[in-house]
């Protein structure tokens, strides 16, 4: 069966996360070097199926689109190019970032941890995955 991932894509920096095949729950992948990520995808869709890819679409929180747009704009063109028969669609990736330090807050993780700017990427991927999931159960 297939999965779905999804991107927390960043300048820098960005965070993916993936279904279990049966599309139940998701759970964070790995934090890659922006430059590096159409490889590291390439390489994951080589070892695993993916049905659909999610990528957050960064926003302010007025609905406007964030100053990371541009650059999630120009990402998912690329994909699109080296990934044609692959489904990619965008999602309000609004508060992950917040919502991310609160369940690293919650589950107990030290402050040290918690400042980790590559796992905070992976969580809200994560939290990305999640929330698109459930708003397609709706």
């Amino acid at each position: 069966m297939a999965r779905i991932l999804s991107i927390d894509y960043g300048r820098k920096r960005t965070g993916i996360a993936v279904t279990d095949p049966l599309k139940i729950i998701a759970g964070g992948l790995a934090t890659v070097s922006t430059c590096r990520l159409l490889d590291f995808l390439a390489d994951y869709f080589n070892k695993e199926e993916v049905e659909l890819v999610v990528v957050g679409e960064p926003r302010q929180t007025n609905g406007l689109p964030s100053e990371n747009m541009p650059r999630v704009a120009a990402f998912v063109k690329a994909f699109r190019k080296r990934f044609p028969d692959k489904p990619v669609t965008l999602y309000d990736e609004r508060f992950t970032s917040t919502l991310a330090h609160r369940a690293m807050l919650d589950g107990g993780l030290r402050k040290k941890a918690r400042q980790d700017k590559a796992l905070v990427d992976e969580v809200s991927a994560t939290i990305i995955l999640q929330s698109y999931m459930e708003a397609r159960k709706k």
